[in-house]
């Protein structure tokens, strides 16, 4: 268990690193961009279709025990706080980490979970490293050391972007809804 904590920290360490060093360049951080993927209805979807309204994005994977379905349920009361007049007005985007086995069909149910306008994204593992890269998001396949199946160790990050696109700023998974509501609403 102190390994994977430890692994966690270096992780988040990292990436406030990385993103620290384009600021100290005085560079914009970069993160996020264009990608194609599939949705939970197994149609392309494009990042395009998400521009006009601001959007929260969280990778994870369905078989996620615990911080995933947490992170979904943040999302959802989160754009549930701002009333249902605004709460049509953002997307909500779950982008799996595990395409081996969060196909379309997996997605769509898994979603629908957590409301009905969840999207749901899936693609080849090529087309989610290339999102996971753009988004510098950490995964990892980690098996099992029973025979049962294999977990995914990732980043936890609520994503924020405004109605064309860009990244505005981003929550962890330990982030009070009323923030993420505060932020998504100063969008709308």
């Amino acid at each position: 268990m102190k390994a994977l904590l430890g692994i966690w920290i270096a992780v988040l360490v990292g990436a406030a690193g990385w993103i620290g060093w384009d600021a100290w360049q005085g560079k914009q951080p970069t993160i996020g961009g264009p990608f194609a993927l599939t949705d939970q209805n197994g149609k392309p979807f494009s990042s395009e279709s998400l521009k006009g309204r601001p959007t929260l994005i969280y990778f994870g994977y369905t078989y996620c025990p615990d911080v995933c379905p947490t992170s979904l349920l943040l999302m959802e009361t989160a754009v549930e706080k701002l009333g249902d007049a605004a709460a049509k007005k953002v997307n909500l985007v779950f982008i799996t980490i595990d395409p081996e086995r969060d196909t379309p069909e997996l997605l769509k149910g898994y979603v629908g979970n957590f409301g009905p306008t969840f999207i749901g994204l899936t693609g080849t593992p090529d087309q989610i490293a290339q999102v996971a890269r753009a988004y510098r998001v950490y995964y990892q396949k980690v098996p099992s050391k029973d025979g049962g199946p294999y977990l995914m160790d990732h980043s936890s990050i609520v994503y924020v972007l405004d109605r064309n696109g860009r990244f505005v700023t981003h929550f962890t998974h330990e982030a009070k809804a009323e923030a993420i509501a505060a932020a998504v609403q100063r969008l709308l």
